[in-house]
């Protein structure tokens, strides 16, 4: 079964606690702090292995997690850095964030690795926070936190050439005639129901990657018939061979012309891609009598072919090639020819406030704001130094100001995270 889209979230770990020790053996009844800092967390990473083609591992497995750093010891022992977790996925995989649509990554090469989730670093522990004014540190670091993202992973095939036409016009007995992918063939619509590769020899050496992609039907781009679940693997195809069919099933220019809306609506410049305009069934009854109408309609001349006879095989392999040695590769839908990087934007990337400060329900209120929340998690407010460090960081971004504009009255609740404190003013 292939599956080329799914959807999962990966989560790597949290770093390890700083620990708060002091030094306490028989020999040294006072010794001064020891706590070690904790262990890295786990990071998730996505690697690109030829040998898979498809996304069927992922039917079932929709999380990815990563372990947690070990937190710190006595005796300046540091916790341990969990393992990381390495995914294997096809080469061809597109990774996005679900939330905005930035691609993250293109797996095109085998062994390429993209690290998807970073690992939170460890907390230091007291013993780092010993100096000559301040010997006795009861402080330590809370491990960082580490991220949870959901992302789209996506399948683009990596072929040089697509064939592309509406159901039953000949490209799975072509692709079969030109290289050994056996694919089936029948007489009924959408017989093919997956993109099947195959690599084409030419007599000069020469060879591409050809795919054979599902019949488009009216309509594809918006998710009818096979419609866009097998238009996305067109977008890494240079060079487009358009089979038209001249077995009188339907009017040629008007079926030319549909499938090329459909590219054209899709997006991802498929309509810009050169193309073959192949005339296939050229060995049926009147095929030359419309190939000649429809060469009159397209003004230019299309190719004939019959991969009954073989007739025109060599002339369209030939051309094709010659395409591909002089078309760029194209940037896949959503990623620019800068490989993806954003235009900075003074309005849209504009900075978020530091923080905000709301009344959840009558004389309590909470502090949240990604920034702010970032740095409490790191404050370890066990202790009653921590607490004042703590203190210390809300008073330095002017959250007393603030609440106190915002209505705060003395004896009020205050929250951030987990921890609660009383306002005074």
């Amino acid at each position: 079964m292939l599956i080329d889209r799914c959807i999962v979230e990966v989560r790597s770990g949290k770093g390890g606690d700083g620990a708060i020790s002091f030094l306490r053996d028989r020999n040294t009844q006072l010794g001064g702090p020891d706590g070690g800092n904790g262990g890295k967390g786990g990071s998730v990473f996505f690697l690109a292995k030829a040998n898979l083609n498809t996304l069927y591992n992922f039917r079932h497995s929709r999380v990815i997690m990563a372990g947690e750093g070990e937190n710190g010891h006595g005796q300046n022992m540091y916790g341990h850095g969990a393992a990381d977790v390495i995914v294997e996925v096809p080469v061809g995989t597109v990774v996005s964030v679900e939330a905005t649509g930035d691609i993250l990554a293109d797996l095109k090469i085998e062994g390429q690795t993209v690290e998807v989730a970073k690992g939170g670093r460890g907390g230091r522990g007291n013993a780092c926070f010993k100096s000559s004014r301040h010997r006795i540190p009861k402080i330590a670091e809370n491990g960082h936190p580490g991220e949870r993202k959901r992302l789209i992973l996506e399948l683009k095939m990596l072929a040089d050439a697509g064939l592309i036409g509406f159901p039953n016009v000949g490209k799975s007995t072509f692709l079969n005639v030109v290289t050994k992918a056996n694919v089936p063939t029948a007489d009924y619509p959408f017989t093919t129901v997956v993109p099947n590769l195959g690599v084409c020899y030419l007599q000069d050496g020469r060879s591409f990657v050809l795919a054979d992609m599902p019949g488009l039907i009216k309509g594809a781009h918006e998710g009818k018939g096979l419609g866009i679940q097998f238009l996305r693997h067109i977008e890494r195809c240079r060079v487009l061979l358009h089979l038209v069919a001249m077995n009188g099933e339907r009017e040629p220019f008007e079926e030319y012309q549909t499938i090329n809306e459909e590219l054209k609506d899709y997006g991802a410049d498929l309509d810009q891609r050169p193309q073959v305009v192949v005339a296939s069934f050229m060995d049926s009854e009147g095929a030359p009598g419309r190939k000649a109408a429809f060469d009159k309609a397209l003004g230019f001349e299309s190719l004939p072919l019959s991969s009954l006879t073989h007739l025109g095989i060599d002339a369209i392999l030939a051309k094709t090639m010659d395409l591909l040695e002089k078309t760029p590769v194209f940037p896949l839908k959503g990623m620019g020819q800068e490989g993806g990087m954003k235009i900075y934007d003074a309005h849209k990337n504009a900075p978020e406030r530091a923080y905000e400060i709301r009344e959840e329900r009558k004389g309590y209120w909470r502090i949240s704001g990604q920034q702010v929340e970032a740095t409490y998690a790191l404050i370890n407010v066990s202790t009653d130094e921590g607490i004042q460090k703590l203190i210390r960081f809300l008073d330095k971004i002017g959250v007393d100001d603030r609440l106190h504009d915002s209505g705060a009255k003395n004896g009020d609740t205050v929250a951030i995270g987990d921890f609660e404190f009383e306002y005074t003013q």
